[in-house]
């Protein structure tokens, strides 16, 4: 049986943090505000598969009132995220992502963000997707305030 989920994460920009995006730390002058490493693109594909496994969104496992997830890395959430596909026996079959940000460039990181993300789930770097657009200077995001993100998991799961 074959089942989706759809994952979706925002976070403010703020000066002094770094920015990672899809476990890749990018050089640029604010990062993502949050209480792990805020890693918007892992955050919304991690409550994707979580989302696929009919289970609750991030916070449910990993709750930012906890002490121990603080500037936390992401990797550890997706990781977390395969192993409960694992746990049902089933089989991740691929992630698409959207990254929405102004700036800085994605393109030249979409690799290393394909490899990390990958990694942690247990997957090839062909079996993620990532792409990035802008909000064409609209709302939050197009002010440069925050990233979002939004996501797409497919999984397999026996009968």
């Amino acid at each position: 049986m074959n089942r989706v989920g759809l994952g979706y994460d925002v976070h403010q920009l703020k000066t002094g943090r770094p920015l990672i995006l899809g476990g890749v730390e990018i050089p640029h002058d604010t990062g993502l505000d949050g209480h792990s490493d805020a890693d918007v693109l892992m955050h919304a594909i991690c409550d994707a598969v979580l989302g696929a496994l009919g289970e609750g969104d991030i916070g449910s496992f990993f709750p930012p009132s906890d002490p121990q997830w603080k500037d936390a890395p992401s990797k550890i959430f997706l990781e977390e995220a395969a192993r409960q596909i694992t746990a049902r026996n089933g089989r991740l079959i691929n992630v698409d992502a959207m990254l929405i940000a102004e700036a800085p460039k994605i393109a030249p990181h979409v690799a290393a963000m394909k490899a990390n993300i990958a990694a942690a789930l247990g997957v090839s770097p062909n079996d993620i997707g990532i792409k990035a657009t802008t909000n064409e200077t609209m709302g939050f995001v197009g002010r440069g305030e925050g990233m979002a993100a939004h996501a797409v998991a497919s999984v397999e799961l026996p009968n």
